[in-house]
């Protein structure tokens, strides 16, 4: 990193204690300098942020094929083009090394509880706080394939693309200024925020916290994709089954 001399302006380096080319003294001119890591976190976030605000505001209301297309591509861009700033060590967090056949167990059990819990809960949370149920195969009900295109849409791209953007770029753009405990709490709590649901808040929060521990225990974004996909899975299969139980079997 450069800075320019007050007396001369001639360049000099960010270490340097004297001017090269007068001798004055650059202490009063080295002042600390954000890490780009901060604009990277912060231009990052309100891309995603913006991006939903977006999808509540155009695709939620104008549900299509076409929109949710769109939505999903532009989605997966923006993930690939933060990932471009660092794609070695991003590539490096697709490693098995440190995967062994407990926490791999533990990746495809623990999902199958947490889907249960959630399916259940959010339900509950649903029907006592805004009297209403909510099913989230029913956007993708009209569709011809209607439970492939939920499982793209709902299972396969959030478990790959979320995975490699808040535990993957984001997680590691926020370990180079602050502590793993801050890492894995703001990245949850992003990861949270982003989906701008209350009740979704609720539970996905500490399941972000769960997500991003084991990506640091382990150094690797595999577990946390296992648990994603299964655990979405399931909760798509559990609408998909109470959705066709209540408006195709009685037909």
């Amino acid at each position: 990193m450069e800075i320019n001399c007050s007396s001369c302006n001639s360049n000099a380096s960010v270490n340097d204690l004297f001017c090269g080319n007068c001798g004055t003294s650059l202490k009063k001119d080295i002042t600390p300098q954000p890490d780009k890591s901060i604009y990277l976190v912060l231009s990052c976030y309100f891309s995603y942020l913006t991006l939903s605000l977006s999808y509540i505001i155009i695709v939620q209301d104008n549900h299509s094929l076409f929109t949710e297309l769109v939505y999903d591509l532009a989605f997966i861009v923006l993930t690939l083009f933060f990932c471009f700033f660092e794609p070695k060590t991003i590539i490096k967090l697709y490693n098995t090394t440190l995967i062994n056949w407990k926490n791999l167990l533990f990746a495809l059990s623990f999902p199958i509880l947490s889907a249960v819990l959630v399916f259940v809960g959010v339900n509950w949370l649903n029907n006592v706080l805004l009297e209403e149920t909510y099913n989230v195969f029913e956007d993708y009900a009209g569709y011809d394939s209607p439970l492939l295109w939920a499982t793209l849409f709902l299972v396969v791209v959030p478990a790959v693309f979320e995975e490699l953007a808040f535990r993957g770029f984001l997680f590691h753009q926020l370990q180079k200024f602050t502590t793993v405990r801050t890492t894995i709490l703001a990245t949850s709590f992003l990861f949270a925020l982003i989906h701008l649901s209350i009740t979704s808040f609720l539970w996905i929060f500490p399941f972000g916290i769960l997500l991003g521990y084991l990506r640091y225990r382990y150094n690797t974004l595999w577990l946390g994709m296992i648990i994603h996909v299964i655990h979405n899975m399931l909760v798509v299969y559990l609408d998909y089954e109470v959705y066709h139980l209540a408006y195709v079997s009685p037909g």
